[in-house]
């Protein structure tokens, strides 16, 4: 199945896992739909992608926000006339609160951020995806889903654990329309996400390598590639599956 003509719409893509599967998905031969809120940052990576020959744009918007999310959304499915993937990747941490010291608006910013932001743009893009081929959700869940996250990252594995939740719903909602819903659950990945603490306890983080049977840390063409395989023909018959992208971390060596 060609990709030219198909449209990926990816979200928080400017920069680590993000962009590497805008990278991926426009090798992949697909139009590539970029969102971010940090615009000269979208810029140029568009510029990267379109000198690599990809057919790409950049739409700026903030994922938590409905409003916002809805019109951007509506405004790529109408200029395209379809949508044929749709990758939530925008998501954080957002920092760290034990669960005493919350706030409620530190609780809702981080579940807007990684759980309201695959409703809005899911919601948006359906009618869309409906005129798309072989059409695809791929949303993001974390480790931290599973076991809850670090010290003060509750809320964060909560909020990924109801991706989790909204992926395999999605995918019974949309199954008759012929529309696939998977998740990714990367592990510990590369990424300026663990910037601070790379910076701050460098020792700390390259020990987190040997909680992990390769020996490795991932890298964000890891789980490119396996977004990649999702949005293809390929995976025409996984749906409502969540893909730990780990290797092996937590199991023991």
């Amino acid at each position: 199945m060609s990709n030219k003509g198909r449209v990926a719409v990816i979200t928080g893509a400017t920069g680590g896992i993000g962009f590497a599967v805008a990278k991926r998905l426009g090798r992949d031969g697909y139009n590539v739909v970029l969102n971010g809120i940090e615009d000269e940052a979208g810029a140029k990576r568009v510029e990267e992608l379109t000198a690599e020959g990809t057919t790409a744009e950049y739409y700026g918007f903030d994922v938590t926000s409905d409003e916002a999310v809805t019109s951007n959304i509506k405004s790529i499915g109408e200029k395209y006339g379809r949508i044929d993937v749709l990758v939530n990747n925008a998501g954080g941490l957002g920092g760290r609160s034990r669960f005493e010291e919350m706030t409620t608006d530190f609780y809702r910013f981080v579940m807007a951020l990684n759980l309201d932001s695959v409703f809005f743009a899911s919601r948006a893009a359906i009618p869309f995806l409906k005129k798309g081929e072989n059409a695809t959700i791929i949303n993001y869940t974390s480790i931290a889903g599973w076991n809850a996250g670090g010290p003060g990252a509750g809320i964060y594995g909560t909020s990924k654990a109801g991706v989790h939740a909204i992926t395999r719903a999605l995918a019974k909602d949309l199954a008759e329309y012929g529309i696939r819903v998977n998740a990714v659950s990367p592990g510990t990945i590369d990424t300026p996400f663990h910037a601070q603490i790379k910076s701050t306890k460098p020792e700390v983080f390259a020990s987190w390598k040997n909680n992990i049977l390769l020996g490795r840390l991932g890298q964000p063409e890891d789980v490119a590639s396996v977004v990649s395989f999702l949005a293809s023909g390929d995976a025409s018959f996984l749906t409502a599956e969540t893909i730990q992208i780990t290797g092996g971390q937590g199991l023991g060596i």
